[in-house]
């Protein structure tokens, strides 16, 4: 069951969650989304907020609404995010990142980068 963070429109992280998924490949590009209904009973959410979720997905250009059929993901929805990522992941998260392991006295020889396990 999916928890919500009470700091952030629950809507604002559906969406996130969803982007997660397409940038996973699911659905692929040019298939078709699951429905509010079946997303609302998936994430026990009202139907306003998935679609609300739904329709800033679509402002942001990964989905498309196919009048009659329902929101299709867009060719190059996944680049498009993955760009999108890596450019938020180097200018907000990686400086903080870089702080914290300067400050714990951590350097590339004590990262893994792949897991072992």
């Amino acid at each position: 069951m999916q928890t919500w963070d009470q700091r952030q429109p629950i809507y604002q992280q559906l969406a996130d969650l969803l982007a997660a998924q397409l940038l996973d490949g699911e659905p692929p590009e040019g298939a078709a989304m699951p429905s509010v209904r079946a997303l609302a009973g998936r994430f026990l959410l009202n139907p306003l907020t998935v679609n609300r979720a739904l329709q800033a997905l679509g402002d942001e250009g990964l989905l498309e609404n196919r009048r009659g059929l329902g929101l299709f993901v867009v060719g190059g929805a996944r680049e498009r995010l993955k760009a999108a990522e890596r450019q938020r992941f180097l200018q907000t998260e990686w400086p903080r990142l870089r702080e914290r392991l300067r400050r714990l006295g951590l350097g590339p020889e004590q990262l893994v980068w792949e897991d072992r396990s």
